[in-house]
């Protein structure tokens, strides 16, 4: 790959995502869609690995099912409607079909189990990409559509959280773990993006934020499994002495910031009188805590049973870039005390 590639890739995944944000018209929006989802797939097999092929031929299928699904009920909606406009919905089954398919581009559950499969053939990098800007676009669009589907929201939100806590209890691969992390971080901000679009974006800047330390750690040790992640802490030992603490956040566990979208969704969800649902999420999400708490048992509690016999890890320099990891250190752990500040801000 030529070295300027990435560079225009990056630019083609950012502009479409901008189209489809300021777009008022389905045709657009979906384009821009089309845009950012193309970009990606070079990325995807940069390495030429058969894993990545096959990861980027996974992605390809799933986002062209889910981009035709989406086409057909913005085709529909103009004919019924006369007009491509996104605010004008009106038929129960166009909406019903547009939600599905912007679920399954997100990777939504029951329509997850692609999500997974490619995250595990990708690098952490561009893995990250996957778990977080490609995620932008989609959930606007069903920001826009949410309030005419309420219930279907609320369903797959709680359906979400409650696969991704399972789906994540005995995987031992890191990168399918941090898959249905995602997912399940994924169902909370579908759970409030009906009542609160300003709370859901927020959510989403926080799981952002949450994530990227995880990836950027778990890149810079280039551990990708459990077995490899309890014998690391000699590539890095302060930053594998940190790893426990960017789980523990992510997983929501106060008093990390991951407790703070958690915590405001639960509070939301319970002016709208929505209790049931705020209970059932609170506990499906343990299943989530539970897998983040066996990871960082793995990295804090545990050492290797014997010595290396080779030359330890430590003896050779890294040389990767470690600013931006350093920079989403304190954000990623200390935002609680801001916690008072955000609850008056949305109640007021």
């Amino acid at each position: 790959m030529h070295p300027s590639l990435p560079f225009i890739l990056s630019g083609m995944m950012i502009s479409g995502t901008l189209v489809t944000i300021y777009s008022t018209h389905w045709f657009m929006a979906w384009m821009g869609l089309e845009i950012s989802t193309f970009a990606i797939i070079p990325l995807m097999t940069h390495n030429r690995h058969p894993r990545a092929m096959e990861a980027a031929l996974k992605y390809f299928v799933v986002q062209s099912t889910a981009a035709i699904t989406l086409l057909f009920a913005m085709a529909s909606n103009a004919w019924l409607l006369g007009q491509w406009s996104i605010q004008y919905q009106t038929h129960p089954l166009i909406i019903t079909l547009a939600t599905l398919a912007l679920m399954m581009k997100l990777g939504l559950a029951p329509l997850h189990s692609w999500f997974p499969e490619v995250l595990q053939g990708l690098n952490f990098m561009t893995g990250l990409i996957l778990s977080t800007w490609q995620k932008f676009a989609p959930l606007m669009l069903l920001a826009l559509i949410a309030n005419y589907s309420v219930l279907l929201c609320m369903i797959v939100g709680l359906l979400s959280i409650l696969i991704g806590g399972w789906g994540g209890l005995n995987q031992t691969q890191l990168r399918k773990t941090l898959a249905y992390s995602s997912i399940a971080h994924l169902g909370w901000i579908t759970l409030i993006v009906p009542f609160s679009f300003i709370l859901a974006f927020l959510a989403f800047v926080m799981y952002v934020g949450l994530t990227m330390p995880v990836f950027f750690a778990l890149n810079y040790m280039q551990t990708k499994n459990i077995n490899i992640l309890s014998i690391s802490r000699s590539k890095a030992p302060f930053l594998f002495s940190m790893l426990p603490l960017y789980l523990l956040s992510l997983g929501g566990l106060p008093p990390f910031s991951g407790f703070l979208p958690k915590w405001m969704i639960l509070d939301k969800l319970t002016d709208y009188a929505a209790k049931p649902v705020a209970v059932m999420a609170a506990l499906f999400t343990l299943l989530s805590l539970f897998f983040y708490l066996r990871l960082s048992y793995t990295t804090a509690l545990t050492t290797p049973p014997n010595n290396n016999p080779v030359t330890l890890s430590w003896r050779f320099p890294l040389l990767k870039p470690a600013l931006l990891l350093a920079l989403l250190t304190p954000p990623s752990m200390c935002l609680i005390p801001l916690l008072p500040s955000f609850m008056s801000l949305f109640n007021s």
